[in-house]
């Protein structure tokens, strides 16, 4: 009997135990109808860049030895190239994208479609179209395609920021060209920077995003578009768990710009900016560390023009509030030139409330800044547009003797060896400079297809950085 009620007993917790698991195991979403709703419309990328060795009638010619050789991530990060250079056989690659229009637009990364020839559109279907490449932007890594096609399936566009850490999301994408690969995740962060698009306040997810996933859709549990998945951290190229998608309001005002004007506008603050530490909060009068601390101001910008200084904190830029200095480049980018925006700003403890004026920033089809408000910036035989430093920034930097500061570096060679714009040149092969026209004077004396080594300020900090100038 004793037996007996003991086997009953162990039942009746097993029975439990099972219960508890399963209740577990059914709390957790199924996304198998989001699957077949969203599916559809997510699609396939193939592009080829032909080699200039192969003539028109090979072009579309397979090439299995050399498709998708260089991973999306190393391509984007380290500089390997992606696509083939002169007297290469056709270089191939694949991605992601997805519908947003039933007439055939279709949305996925700049960087998918960078430098491509031909660009294929597979469909869930298994049907095939070449796509038109209606414009892309590298600032936001997006891109706008178009087939010909009518009544496809499309994508709802859904709002990023009403998500929150923790959610529930999913990608649908192609990664190493395994087409409609499904996963899945959560929401780890949002406002995340990146220094290469400082415009877009990336999505930080842990769903698993590979090579192939590039231009594939975030989505939350009601199907709709939260992102468009663009880049990992990484130091094999494979996922770890960190993933960075770029938020669909970002995206679709891309989009907009693209179909109507062909490119995006951003407005342009023209100032410097870093973090602000609890030592400099303390020391500028905050309770804590928030904000954007102005380092320099362009001469002739919107910033200057609106009386911001260097040395100010800005706290709210046209209403929202500036956390991190990361903050600012995209809420100032996504308004457009001439927008009138009220800064809040901290001065010496002090909150003050000044109106501006954006100006226009514009770059080139690699996504560099090419316009500069900045008054007496030069080019040169170095590759770098030089300004003399103003009397704020040479304060703030400690006053360092002579020197002229970077306003852009034009030279892919210098930006391979590191230097930025905002670093302060002191000596250029040992010969110090005092002024514009001495570097001027210096750089134009030197040998050509020579190394050139050059005595920098970062931050407070000096170190020497070389390089060989590229040659014209």
């Amino acid at each position: 009997m004793k037996k007996r009620i003991q086997l009953s007993l162990l039942a009746t917790i097993m029975v439990l135990v099972a219960g508890t698991a399963q209740a577990k195991v059914t709390g957790l979403p199924d996304f198998t109808e989001l699957v077949e709703d969203a599916g559809p419309a997510v699609v396939n990328i193939r592009v080829t860049q032909f080699g200039d060795d192969f003539d028109d009638g090979q072009r579309g010619a397979q090439n299995p030895h050399n498709q998708e050789d260089i991973p999306e991530f190393f391509r984007r990060f380290f500089d390997v190239p992606g696509m083939p250079e002169r007297g290469q056989p056709p270089r191939q690659g694949a991605g992601s994208g997805f519908i947003i229009e039933s007439d055939g637009y279709i949305v996925t990364n700049h960087h998918v479609v960078d430098g491509a020839d031909e660009i294929i559109i597979r469909m869930a279907d298994r049907r095939e179209f070449e796509a038109e490449l209606i414009g892309s932007d590298p600032l936001s890594d997006i891109a706008l395609l178009k087939i010909d096609a009518e009544n496809l399936p499309k994508l709802k566009l859904g709002h990023s920021d009403e998500l929150k850490p923790g959610q529930w999301v999913v990608a649908i994408g192609s990664p190493f060209n395994f087409d409609q690969s499904v996963t899945a995740g959560i929401v780890s962060a949002k406002g995340r920077s990146n220094a290469q698009q400082q415009y877009v306040p990336f999505i930080q997810t842990d769903v698993a995003i590979n090579r192939g996933n590039s231009g594939g859709p975030l989505l939350n549990l009601d199907g709709e578009v939260v992102g468009v998945n663009s880049w990992i951290l990484s130091s094999s190229g494979g996922f770890i768990g960190l993933s960075f998608s770029i938020p669909i309001e970002t995206a679709a005002n891309t989009v907009k710009q693209l179909r109507e004007d062909g490119k995006v506008s951003r407005g342009l603050l023209g100032v410097q900016i870093q973090g602000v530490t609890r030592e400099l909060a303390e020391a500028m009068g905050l309770d804590k560390p928030i904000g954007a601390l102005v380092d320099s101001v362009n001469p002739g910008s919107a910033a200057e023009k609106a009386g911001i200084q260097s040395g100010d904190i800005i706290l709210e830029f046209d209403g929202e509030t500036i956390e991190t200095s990361n903050d600012l480049p995209p809420i100032v980018g996504a308004n457009p030139p001439g927008t009138e925006a009220e800064v809040v700003i901290s001065r010496n403890g002090e909150k003050q409330r000044l109106e501006v004026v954006l100006d226009a920033l514009e770059a080139d089809e690699e996504g560099n800044i090419t316009t500069t408000t900045q008054e007496g910036a030069q080019s040169n035989l170095l590759g770098l547009r030089v300004e003399p430093i103003s009397e704020d920034r040479r304060r703030a930097l400690g006053d360092p003797e002579g020197g002229v500061i970077i306003a852009d570096v034009e030279d892919e060679a210098a930006r391979r060896a590191g230097l930025r714009r905002g670093d302060v040149i002191l000596t250029i092969n040992n010969r110090k400079v005092e002024d514009v026209d001495d570097f001027e004077e210096i750089a134009e004396e030197l040998p050509e297809g020579r190394a050139v080594a050059l005595r920098v300020m970062r931050e407070g900090v000096t170190r020497y950085i070389a390089y060989t100038p590229s040659s014209d």
